[in-house]
């Protein structure tokens, strides 16, 4: 299973921008986990977007993810995370 993860910000981006290094080292320790496929900022930049692997189908696992990213531990953003179970290119995706 899959999860989609919107990230919205909440605070003015100059606000944001002071938390951006600790939030992209965040995601990078999931990625390396293999939790977080991809991720990178909307264009606009009013937030960014996550793919997420759920581990088990454990979509419970996804509130630790939200809470504990410094985005949101500060205030700056929240998430909004959805469950997705992907059939087209499916095979393809689960190989990365």
């Amino acid at each position: 299973m899959y999860a989609i993860g919107i990230i919205r910000y909440r605070r003015p981006l100059e606000e944001v921008i002071v938390h951006q290094d600790a939030h992209r080292a965040y995601l990078r320790g999931l990625n390396e986990k293999g939790l977080l496929l991809v991720s990178g900022p909307c264009d606009p930049r009013f937030g960014g977007l996550l793919l997420l692997r759920v581990p088990d189908g454990d979509l419970n696992a996804l509130d630790a993810v939200r809470d504990n990213d410094p985005f949101v531990k500060n205030g700056v953003a929240q998430y909004e995370l959805l469950g997705w179970a992907p059939v087209t290119g499916k095979e393809a995706l689960d190989k990365i």
